[in-house]
């Protein structure tokens, strides 16, 4: 079985996979695994990775200077208060 961006298994391990399978959920013991609740902790954005595309806009200079000065990687910070604002509004309409 191969997926696609995944190696090949070093060996066959077909059988393995299909006796997992046919573990019905209720059959597996998740003790050692409690369900996480709580999310406070979590960062957004470690795993998934949006292409990025260059595009030409143009702001205010003095927002431009502010947010070279006070952030290290400014154009990311920038990137981070746009989704913010999208992420606010396409849940609000």
């Amino acid at each position: 079985m191969k997926s696609k961006g995944m190696k090949p298994a070093t060996r066959d391990i077909s059988a393995e996979l299909a006796a997992i399978d046919a573990i019905r959920d209720e059959d597996i013991d998740l003790s050692d695994a409690p369900e996480i609740t709580d999310f406070s902790g979590f960062r957004r954005g470690v795993f998934y990775r949006p292409g990025k595309q260059p595009v030409t806009i143009r702001l205010d200079a003095d927002v431009v200077d502010w947010f070279k000065r006070t952030e290290p990687k400014y154009q990311t910070a920038v990137n981070r208060v746009l989704r913010d604002y999208m992420l606010a509004n396409r849940k609000a309409g």
